[in-house]
């Protein structure tokens, strides 16, 4: 694995980036940073470059000094494809990755071959993610955005691993996935500013997720890029109902359920979420 940072947009992204080929883009969600996609990384190395940042705020990339939120992300891809010399990528991403690949397919098209989803969130979803079921699932999005919030979590080594370890654990159907590296994340997330700027793209995204709620959200054209979603089966975060309207985000879309898995397909089965990439971005060419 090679790892190199990037001047993009004023600010120093870290990248690791492995293998031949294609170039691949992989953005991970939260509470993760660019560790999370090594087990896919590995098995798609002898087909495809992998290169996957840590977003800004996350990882050992800078930090924003305020919110930074979908459309700020995208605007570093790019920037970051730039200084890279990549003219067309795919892009593969989940959770925050997958709101990140929003603006960024309406923005650059023209940079991005396919899209390649795991579970995110979408306008569709719409008023259901404020459902009374949903708000025991949905309540650190709020927490997220007060100040307090990474001073408590980061107040001891163990506070910030308990606290990353409930999402990692219970957003997961295979409660393991995370066991091995579950120290290497608490250790990141306590390097200086990685709380706060990972809470950041909560803090931007308060507004526009209220909006969705309430209906209120713009009407947006549908995203042109090829697109393939595979929503995981037991999500206790997004359920799997909540793909029935991703065909009016997405003109074409190849939609299918990931069996047997939670939040984290490419951590929880790892041999099926790369054959999964490499069958879509083949086809795309």
């Amino acid at each position: 694995m090679d790892h190199f940072t990037v001047e993009a947009k004023g600010a120093a992204l870290h990248v690791a980036r492995v293998g031949t080929g294609r170039p691949l883009l992989l953005l991970h969600g939260w509470p993760e940073f660019w560790l999370t996609w090594e087990p896919v990384m590995t098995r798609l190395a002898d087909r495809f470059q992998l290169i996957a940042p840590d977003l800004r705020g996350f990882g050992d990339s800078d930090k924003p000094a305020g919110p930074f939120g979908p459309q700020d992300h995208a605007t570093d891809m790019v920037a970051l494809l730039d200084a890279l010399g990549l003219e067309r990528v795919g892009v593969v991403g989940h959770d925050v990755g997958g709101a990140v690949m929003q603006p960024l397919a309406r923005t650059a098209p023209d940079r991005l071959c396919g899209l390649f989803f795991f579970d995110f969130v979408y306008p569709g979803i719409g008023a259901r993610m404020a459902t009374p079921d949903r708000l025991n699932e949905i309540w650190y999005q709020s927490f997220h955005q007060m100040e307090m919030a990474p001073i408590l979590v980061g107040a001891t080594r163990e506070t910030c691993r308990t606290y990353v370890a409930h999402f990692l654990r219970h957003w997961a159907h295979r409660k393991d996935a995370f066991d091995d590296v579950l120290d290497v994340f608490t250790d990141n997330f306590l390097q200086s500013g990685n709380l706060a700027g990972g809470f950041a793209h909560y803090r931007a995204s308060h507004a526009g997720r209220v909006a969705m709620m309430m209906g209120a959200a713009p009407v947006l054209p549908p995203i042109t890029v090829p697109t393939c979603v595979r929503w995981a089966e037991h999500d206790p975060l997004f359920p799997y109902a909540w793909t029935d309207r991703l065909n009016e985000t997405f003109s074409t879309l190849d939609l299918a359920r990931f069996p047997g898995v939670g939040h984290f397909p490419h951590r929880e089965d790892p041999d099926r979420a790369a054959a999964e990439i490499a069958t879509f971005f083949s086809r795309v060419g």
